[in-house]
């Protein structure tokens, strides 16, 4: 594969990345509109923790809403950290890491299905071979 290729590939996966992962905050936080707006998941924080908590059953609700806080606060840092490339490869591993934890939850909770219907397992695989990649070209990590 030729080095243009590469890093057209690694610099449009960067930023769609980026922008799912904002985009799904700014989902729960009601940025796309209300909830039962077409195309819209939650529409609000009360909907959005409604539905991490059913992925973490397992949790009492307090610890679920912890974990809601935690996933959202990283979803913005990675997001942030992949659209200016800047440490590329942490937020891409740990991009890679929250959606294998998503996958496994959503897995435990819903069934085989959804995880595969939501490309979830696929997102992992491209966040594991983001951060596999050497150099980030069109980034903050390339200047010198």
């Amino acid at each position: 594969m030729n080095t243009n290729t590469i890093n057209f590939s690694q610099a449009f996966l960067r930023l769609a990345f980026a922008a799912a992962l904002l985009s799904a905050v700014a989902d729960r936080l009601g940025i796309w509109g209300p909830p039962g707006t077409p195309n819209v998941s939650w529409g609000d924080w009360e909907h959005f923790l409604a539905y991490s908590n059913t992925l973490n059953f397992y949790v009492s609700p307090g610890m679920g809403n912890i974990l809601a806080i935690l996933a959202t606060v990283l979803e913005v840092i990675f997001g942030v950290m992949l659209l200016v490339g800047y440490k590329t490869r942490l937020a891409s591993w740990g991009t890679f890491l929250l959606m294998v934890i998503f996958a496994l939850s959503m897995t435990v909770a819903m069934g085989v299905k959804p995880p595969l219907s939501y490309s979830v397992w696929t997102s992992a695989g491209a966040a594991a071979l983001l951060g596999s990649i050497n150099t980030y070209k069109w980034s903050i990590d390339n200047l010198k």
